[in-house]
């Protein structure tokens, strides 16, 4: 059965027979969201962690600057590309263009991710370009609420920009406290979809995660995304542990051209809300993705994990599991690739 919404004069389609299963049914308990299977967000072993804090020999910071990394304004021209293209900003920022629009993805600029703009994680290096030099954007997407994945003062510069955000149900309260229109925003619950063009559809899909800036926790959604082209698919993964989930998407909506995944921020006292590479390759695997490419690393220091261990551990996996791997380097753009595309470029700072 499919059911069809006006919202804000845009068209959501909820196709119901795509959330036949638990794992793909979105669930909210008085005010507060629920991940589809059980999930622990408490720190399993809290002195443990503190020792580990106190006592961590590794290199949780890169020991010399990183960059500057620059985008290259020739790679982003005014028209968006038709082929699958991307821009990695850092982190879980990046730019995406397909089928002649270009999204971007939880963009990121903020010095640190946090509240505060003298404390809280800081970012190894500037972003590669200033938000003024951002080519035109067709629509922003946002993922969950959380300070690495939304940046307020962003959503402020974007708000006079684009004229189309998609965001998981609850995340626009702080759009439109931030004075994005709200008909330039389309809510989604899990299996809802938006139509971005004649071609071009952005269909919410669970992920296994939290939410919450400040006290607030659980009172918006969180999301991963299943982008569907002329004739690409690409799953866009936000933040999630590892879940049966993805086996469901997977065979639900893929397979997948391209998979984009979270293997940075792991940690043994959280291992139900983040994903290494260990687990983001068997989540790749269960979703028949062919390419990935890996984000969520490299940028931020939110884990006890030396700040290039999630690639160097990912390349490993990705040979030994015979997976494509499509790494760039920060600010670089590329098409999608038939075969690994590495570009190694944390060696560069040992």
């Amino acid at each position: 059965m499919v059911i069809c919404v006006i919202i804000s004069d845009k068209l959501i389609i909820t196709d119901e027979s795509s959330a036949n299963t638990v794992a793909l049914q979105s669930h909210l308990e008085g005010k507060k969201y629920q991940n589809p299977v059980p999930t622990s967000m408490a720190i399993a072993n809290m002195p443990a962690l503190i020792w580990k804090y106190l006592t961590y020999k590794g290199k949780r910071s890169p020991l010399v600057p990183l960059g500057p990394f620059r985008v290259s304004a020739a790679a982003l021209l005014p028209a968006a590309s038709q082929s699958l293209q991307i821009t990695w900003l850092g982190h879980s920022s990046y730019i995406l263009e397909m089928d002649g629009k270009r999204l971007i993805i939880d963009p990121v600029f903020a010095s640190r991710a946090s509240p505060f703009s003298f404390m809280g994680p800081r970012r190894f290096f500037a972003a590669p370009l200033l938000p003024a030099e951002l080519p035109p954007i067709d629509v922003v997407v946002l993922s969950h609420d959380h300070y690495d994945h939304l940046d307020r003062h962003m959503m402020h510069y974007l708000s006079k920009k684009v004229k189309q955000f998609v965001c998981p149900k609850g995340v626009e309260k702080h759009l439109l406290r931030w004075g994005i229109p709200a008909e330039n925003i389309a809510v989604l619950d899990w299996t809802q979809s938006f139509r971005i063009s004649d071609t071009l559809s952005l269909t919410a899909t669970p992920a296994r995660h939290f939410s919450g800036r400040w006290f607030h926790r659980n009172e918006t959604l969180w999301s991963s995304y299943v982008l569907q082209g002329r004739d690409k698919k690409v799953f866009i993964g936000g933040d999630s542990g590892f879940f049966d989930g993805f086996a469901e998407i997977g065979a639900v909506y893929g397979p997948f051209d391209l998979t984009i995944l979270e293997i940075g921020a792991y940690d043994a006292n959280w291992p139900d809300i983040h994903m290494g590479p260990e687990k983001a390759a068997q989540a790749h695997l269960a979703l028949k993705g062919r390419v990935m490419l890996p984000v969520h690393w490299g940028t931020f220091n939110l884990a006890f994990h030396d700040w290039d261990e999630p690639a160097e551990r990912m390349v490993q996996l990705a040979e030994e599991k015979n997976i494509i791997l499509w790494m760039p380097a920060p600010g670089e753009t590329g098409e999608l690739p038939d075969g690994n595309r590495i570009s190694y470029w944390w060696r560069a700072y040992k």
